[in-house]
């Protein structure tokens, strides 16, 4: 059994340098010069780039070790520090985005919001907090952000105009609890399957939506690979596992799932031809990721940093990280995994570059595209 440890050693925290490095030169004001307007940014999902919307919207406990690294307090981010989304954010230097349910944030909306919760998926679509509650929300927002805008209010200033929202880039990072869920419920694979025209034609009737209320700009995440999550390799009796360990049929109906949201994205594409919509592969990185663990300086892959069990996959649906009885990796250590489903900062930091990249976005697009005049 491996030894979780509670504090950093020397290498760790290089390693963590290391890779964040390229993070911190992005968010230096040079880097963020191309964009001539300020950044407005508006995204729907679920617990991978959720910012806290569930604690703020439910009041459930996310409590330490989650966000031990940069915040060094839980901020209801599911990892031991930034997610993708936040560091996305930063390479434009703007403020990380607060949740649309955080009571109290007050103004700080100007820059955009957040509208993903943890656990949220398309279908049902009228339970909370499925995406088109999200887009319910958002268009609530819209209208009342719009109309503090263009009243006499001495703080008017701090809301998003009508051209802030026209100008936004809109981030839809959703569809992985669709599939996970499916299987959960002892779903075949075939059955599963069979639900993803589904799960594809909520997130393009989202994206009309979005586009009828004035968006042009959109920036759509695939999901990752599945099957190597911890939790699912833990709880999977029968497992069909591919060369790198991890479940090939989950893995199998996360492609099919993105196949479809490419050719969607692509179909939307000569629909909405003054729209610009923005595809990224999320699931190649990360799977190039824990393919080649040990070329970025990772160990155990398909292990959880935080969580119960030991060796494979220390993960316990029973005793999950932060809650008694759990345990947690060194902090800084190579892991990709947080908790058995979200992944580290140190992770995160290695698939923001990747997107930033732009070699795994279709058609390539420089993240910034959306604030440059």
């Amino acid at each position: 059994m491996a030894t979780l440890f509670l504090y950093s050693n020397t290498f760790s925290i290089f390693f963590v340098t290391l890779v964040s490095l390229p993070l911190l030169i992005l968010r230096q004001p040079t880097a963020a010069a191309s964009c001539t307007t300020p950044p407005v940014i508006f995204n729907f999902g679920d617990s991978n780039s959720d910012t806290g919307g569930l604690v703020a919207g439910l009041g459930y406990p996310v409590g330490f070790p989650n966000g031990r690294l940069f915040f060094r307090r839980s901020t209801g981010r599911l990892s031991d520090g930034r997610l993708l989304i936040d560091f996305l954010c930063q390479s434009l230097n703007t403020s990380l985005l607060r949740p649309y349910l955080d009571s109290l944030g007050g103004t700080r909306f100007q820059n955009g919001a957040n509208f993903a919760v943890v656990g949220s998926s398309t279908l049902p679509k009228n339970v909370p907090f499925s995406l088109n509650i999200q887009l319910m929300q958002f268009s609530h927002f819209k209208s009342r952000s719009l109309e503090l805008a263009s009243s006499t209010n001495s703080l008017k200033g701090m809301f998003i105009s009508n051209d802030g929202f026209k100008n936004a880039l809109y981030m839809i990072d959703i569809g992985q609890n669709d599939i996970a869920h499916s299987f959960a419920r002892g779903n075949s694979y075939s059955q599963t399957v069979k639900l993803i025209p589904q799960i594809i034609t909520e997130i393009k009737s989202g994206i009309k939506r979005l586009y009828d209320e004035g968006g042009r700009r959109f920036w759509i995440h695939n999901t990752g690979p599945l099957g190597c999550l911890p939790q699912k390799l833990s709880m999977v009796k029968s497992k069909d596992l591919d060369q790198h360990g991890c479940l090939a049929s989950y893995n199998s109906a996360a492609n099919l799932f993105n196949q479809g949201l490419d050719h969607m994205c692509e179909e939307l594409r000569t629909k909405l031809r003054d729209a610009t919509i923005i595809y990224i592969d999320i699931y190649a990185i990360k799977y190039t990721l824990i393919a080649n663990s040990n070329q970025y300086g990772f160990e155990r892959p398909l292990m959880a940093c935080c969580g119960y069990g030991g060796a494979p996959y220390n993960y316990n649906v029973n005793i999950t990280c932060g809650h008694k009885g759990s345990n947690v990796c060194e902090e800084g250590s190579r892991y990709i995994s947080w908790d058995g489903i979200h992944y580290t900062e140190t992770a995160n930091a290695i698939v923001a570059m990747k997107v930033l990249s732009m070699h795994y976005s279709k058609p390539p697009t420089p993240f910034d595209f959306f604030c440059r005049r």
